[in-house]
């Protein structure tokens, strides 16, 4: 494949999967969803949505486009922003109950993730930890398929239309844990960048760092040669590391944030960058649904796991709240400083991808070329300055660092394995940049 990155490992995997839905991107494809959701053989159909949504003209606009199919629709909206376990029981039970036959979800990340972990609740009962890996559950694959899937993102960042996770908080550990299967693929995505126009300035940067980051790491994770070799290739994770579709999708999604980002948070009017960062979101997301993340997803858990007494502006949700984008983003200057020597050229191309200056850089000079882009992005699209804008401190650095160690699969993923002192030092580097 022209790059010896992708040299074989001794023991290492020959071969990566991509898998992802079928994909429609452009203004108002909202309305082909009933034919679409007809096409899947659904007939009854559960519309996840979330309470800010819900009376609005998205939901109306799939609603119609479901009732002129000829489908029926009953709404669940009770969607936490950020979901925790008690959310997917309560979905759950709700599919359970309604005798569905297909979901179609219409929101941001929170609404479709709770859409998949409910499926799998409602089709295979069990312990809420099961279906989560370690130290939080017993690590035990999904069963089989769930419903027919139609996902419809709301915000341009989280890409989990094109994903096989879903991100879920566990209140027994305070904080959000991954579950993951091939089944929790959505059979079809509608993507129609529209639903950004009405989008506040500041979800517009907390979704575009989202994007960010997901297409930084999956272009700098470990090579998919350098995992183990799967003994049942149909069991193998999407989760699998770099790939060469994975850094396709990643490189086109980095251009579009180091053209598109500050331009779509600045003007809401600016449909070019708005619809462009919708697109890079999704190309993101097919990134690291076949790749995955890695240490600035596993660290910003640590954010949002201790988080305490702060909101931000723009998002209607009680204290404590720090937006996923913007808790991947405040640490993720120094953690990108941190890894950038492992992979030089790997952290040189991505920067040069998000417009960074400096590209003849060598040695350790490389994570500060990255760190730097990242920090003007972060200033251009007034993302807080560091973990201390979040309301963290020094004495706060131990405690998080060791509540991130625990997310040992995206940890594993990164071409540096972090340890518990190497985590504390990178927050401590995570406080401020200027």
């Amino acid at each position: 494949m022209g790059c010896q990155f992708y040299d074989h490992c001794e023991g290492g995997a020959g071969t990566f999967t991509v898998a992802m839905p079928k994909y429609t991107f452009g203004r108002g494809c909202l309305a082909e969803a009933g034919p679409r959701a007809a096409s899947h053989g659904m007939t009854k159909v559960a519309l996840f949505t979330d309470p800010h949504l819900v009376d609005g003209p998205y939901v109306a606009t799939v609603k119609e486009s479901l009732k002129t199919a000829g489908l029926s629709v009953d709404v669940f909206s009770t969607v936490r922003i950020e979901p925790d376990d008690d959310t997917v029981i309560l979905a759950s039970k709700f599919l359970a109950e309604g005798s569905f036959d297909g979901v179609v979800s219409v929101g941001g990340g929170s609404v479709i993730d709770t859409a998949k972990a409910a499926m799998v609740y409602a089709l295979y009962p069990a312990e809420f930890s099961d279906y989560f890996g370690a130290p939080v559950g017993a690590g035990k694959p999904v069963p089989g398929p769930v419903l027919p899937h139609l996902a419809c993102p709301t915000t341009s960042g989280t890409g989990s239309e094109c994903t096989s996770v879903s991100v879920i908080r566990v209140n027994s550990f305070n904080t959000k844990f991954v579950m993951g299967s091939p089944y929790l693929l959505p059979q079809e995505a509608l993507v129609d960048p529209m639903v950004c126009d009405s989008l506040p300035s500041t979800a517009v940067a907390s979704t575009g760092f989202d994007l960010l980051c997901h297409a930084l790491e999956c272009y700098t994770a470990r090579a998919y040669t350098t995992w183990g070799k799967v003994d049942n290739p149909v069991g193998r994770t999407l989760l699998q590391g770099a790939n060469p579709w994975s850094d396709m999708s990643a490189r086109r999604a980095l251009e579009i944030v180091g053209t598109y980002l500050e331009r779509g948070v600045a003007d809401a009017s600016d449909n070019e960058a708005r619809d462009n960062l919708m697109w890079g979101a999704s190309l993101a997301g097919m990134a690291f649904g076949n790749s995955g993340t890695h240490l600035a997803h596993a660290m910003s858990y640590g954010v949002t796991h201790l988080m305490s007494d702060i909101t931000t502006e723009g998002y209607p949700v009680a204290s404590p709240f720090i937006p996923h984008g913007i808790s991947v983003a405040v640490s993720a200057p120094a953690i990108f400083r941190y890894l950038a020597s492992a992979q030089p050229d790997r952290h040189l191309d991505a920067a040069g991808f998000m417009g960074a200056q400096h590209l003849d850089a060598g040695g350790d000079e490389v994570g500060e070329v990255v760190a730097n882009r990242i920090v003007e992005l972060m200033r251009a699209t007034s993302v807080p300055n560091g973990i201390s804008a979040v309301g963290f401190g020094a004495s706060d650095v131990k405690a998080m660092a060791a509540s991130s160690i625990r997310q040992k699969r995206a940890i594993e993923n990164a071409p540096r394995i972090a340890n518990l002192t190497d985590m504390e030092s990178i927050y401590t580097d995570a406080l401020s940049y200027w």
